[in-house]
């Protein structure tokens, strides 16, 4: 059966009840078939070619879903954005009336639609493709989805117990350090993970807020030890990436939050970014902004083995961007790490007077730190921010390891097949 004569495809469809617009899908698709507005991800079925390269990283299995559709009549990009559920799959007689065809013939049909595959070997470079699914070997087990729209508990309301501004007083970037108290709800976390925030009210309209997902801050024991809480990283958020004035609908809210207000909570979410626990492992962390949340938990929790005396952790190195020091969340804090316990290096783009650098010039500088992690099946690398600085991290480290004569195509297949390279940018 030739192209012409195809009835049917199996359109790829992103249930909008469960997705919690961490933009993953759209950052993982190799042919760029996922896309988005202020509503929805949705799946253009022009595009996408059942490769499955955006499955396994969805934290919430929104991604998949699949709907056997006449090929004259799948659901367009602009019906997709206007949905608040998915539509019911169509039954073998809706199918085989819409094609012309006898009922019995629809299930041999079906056999006969292509399978999902793999992305092509010779596409582009896509730092994207560098990330590894998998968690490191030595993570402990994490827990998702224990509340949601499609779990038995669709939401958790918990308690705000602190809400500490982390960023300068007086400049335009305003960043909270938020605690949420659980109570004896049992919500078990772990470093790496997210949850999901359901800002109060509706859009303009009148549709119930999507969740807004946030990486968690605090160590898996809490952001004190003992007391069942947690902590997020919040940036006010008055314009978009473009510049644009925009008031961030969950930003704001959080950030305006008072202790004792009550919060509406989704998830845990990722059972991928999460630290290795085995002795004498490397951890290298790479971010800008508030992609700094996932770092402070991870530093946090090897900060309390170190107290304890009970684990030999490895080297910890930070590289951590921002436009100015004030805009830099937890700067103090930072600065009194003991040197021997991390490695904290600090790159500016908007300073007066002086050169912009980013993550990536301070990673060139310390090539000579970086090359042995690179080839230590011990050493982690975890790279958060905003999507524009990943391709450039992901090209410093191959043009680190080429640079010292490793073989990148090898050190690039171990850091994905074991779990060491981590991407989770937005």
């Amino acid at each position: 059966m030739g192209a012409s004569d195809i009835l049917f495809i199996k359109q790829h469809l992103i249930d909008p009840e469960i997705c919690i617009r961490c933009n993953t899908c759209e950052a993982t698709c190799p042919v760029d078939a996922i896309t988005h507005d202020s509503n929805n991800y949705v799946v253009d079925a022009a595009k996408c070619n059942l490769c499955m390269a955006c499955v396994p990283p969805c934290p919430t299995g929104s991604i998949d879903n699949w709907r056997t559709v006449p090929k004259a009549r799948a659901y367009s990009i602009d019906e997709q954005f206007g949905w608040e559920e998915l539509p019911a799959a169509l039954s073998d007689a809706e199918l085989a009336e819409a094609a012309g065809v006898a009922p019995e013939a629809v299930a041999e049909i079906n056999e006969a639609l292509p399978a999902t595959s793999s992305p092509s070997d010779d596409a582009e470079f896509r730092s994207a493709d560098a990330g590894s699914i998998l968690p490191p070997w030595s993570a402990a087990h994490a827990y998702t989805n224990l509340y949601g729209p499609k779990s038995a508990s669709r939401s958790l309301a918990v308690t705000v117990s602190g809400n500490v501004r982390v960023t300068d007083v007086g400049t335009l970037y305003d960043t909270h350090h938020i605690v949420l108290d659980f109570g004896s709800t049992p919500f078990p976390v772990l470093e790496g993970q997210s949850i999901g925030i359901v800002p109060p009210g509706v859009d303009s309209k009148g549709r119930t807020h999507h969740a807004r997902q946030y990486s968690i801050t605090s160590a898996r024991n809490g952001e004190r030890p003992g007391y069942n809480n947690i902590s997020l990283t919040i940036k006010r958020v008055l314009e978009d990436h473009d510049g644009n004035p925009v008031l961030g609908v969950a930003s704001n809210y959080l950030c305006d939050l008072k202790v004792g207000d009550k919060v509406e909570v989704i998830g845990p979410f990722g059972a991928s970014f999460l630290m290795p626990n085995h002795p004498k492992s490397h951890i290298v962390m790479i971010c800008t902004g508030t992609g700094s949340a996932p770092m402070r938990a991870m530093t946090e929790w090897r900060r309390r083995l170190r107290k304890s005396g009970k684990f030999e952790g490895g080297k910890l190195m930070l590289f951590f961007g921002a436009r100015t020091p004030q805009e830099l969340p937890y700067f103090g804090p930072l600065q009194s790490l003991p040197k021997d316990f991390i490695d904290v290096n600090l790159a500016f783009s908007r300073v007066a007077g002086q050169p912009k650098r980013y993550v990536q010039d301070l990673m060139r500088a310390r090539a000579a730190d970086l090359v042995p992690l690179l080839a230590d099946p011990n050493a982690y690398f975890y790279v958060c921010g905003l999507k524009a600085m990943e391709e450039g991290v992901v090209l410093t480290l191959r043009d680190i390891a080429t640079d010292a004569g490793l073989d990148w195509d090898a050190i690039g297949s171990a850091l994905k097949r074991d779990g060491r390279l981590h991407l989770e940018t937005y």
